[in-house]
């Protein structure tokens, strides 16, 4: 089975860097992402209505270069597993509020004695191919990603005891839901959102776990970097292809009435 370089770059002390997909489903897209320069590409259930077969398609044709993971619907074992057994290397989970829920995504994702996935081997997450099971069951219990998402207000409160959780690896901030949740949508320099922000790092650092955030610019990912986020998803498709159409028409445009020509 494949060792997972984001997960050992973030091991190592390091940011990674990534983006997500919520609109383009082509089996061309996380190879473009992948020449592009990203890590990690986060193919979404949450918000795009993509099937479990959509996505198979869409792990399947990512590049060995770069790490898929799979954001999935909702904290049930049959979405975890089934999504790990495609050959996702990673998992992001929304809204988890709890311990119970921390541990379940845990118990969904690994094999025993560390969780209660179900066995099966010789098929998409081990490449089809043979060899010792037992040892295949640790590698891949070593080297998946867990990420929780924080995004409401009790995911804050209870932030302390999910980060303790053995097995989770990232907690990753949901912005838009958790400046909903705490009452302030999209106010994220909000002194309340700001202090959310502040108790999840906390927590990562106490906890030995990895704080994860979805940039909406250069700008933006620069200074979450500066705080101490080092797993950094760049956008996602459908706003970074609408950014840059609008850049490059506008330009065109400015050309034909006599502006800048460059």
């Amino acid at each position: 089975m494949r060792d997972n370089p984001v997960k050992q770059t973030l091991n190592g002390g390091s940011n990674s860097l990534g983006t997500f997909i919520f609109e383009f489903n082509t089996t061309g897209i996380a190879r473009i992402a992948a020449v592009a320069g990203a890590e990690f590409v986060v193919f979404d259930m949450e918000h795009t209505g993509w099937s479990v077969e959509s996505i198979r398609t869409l792990i399947a044709t990512t590049p060995e270069q770069t790490v898929p993971i799979v954001r999935v619907p909702s904290t049930e074992y049959h979405f975890i597993a089934r999504t790990l057994d495609m050959g996702a290397m990673g998992v992001m989970v929304p809204m988890v509020e709890t311990v119970e829920q921390a541990k379940l995504i845990v118990h969904s994702a690994k094999y025993p004695p560390a969780g209660r996935r179900g066995a099966a081997f010789g098929i998409a997450h081990d490449d089809y191919q043979g060899g010792n099971v037992q040892e295949k069951m640790v590698q891949s219990n070593t080297q998946q990603l867990l990420i929780a998402q924080i995004e409401t207000a009790t995911g804050v409160e209870n932030v302390d005891s999910i980060a303790a959780v053995e097995g989770i690896d990232v907690l990753w901030i949901g912005h838009f839901d958790l400046s909903t949740s705490l009452g302030i949508p999209a106010q994220f320099d909000h002194p309340k959102f700001q202090a959310a922000i502040r108790r999840v790092l906390e927590a990562s650092r106490e906890h030995g776990k990895i704080g994860g955030f979805m940039a909406d610019g250069i700008k933006n990912a620069r200074s979450l970097l500066e705080q101490g986020f080092r797993m950094i998803a760049y956008g996602g498709d459908l706003w970074l292809y609408q950014q840059a159409l609008s850049d490059g028409l506008a330009a065109v445009r400015n050309s034909t009435t006599g502006g800048d020509t460059t």
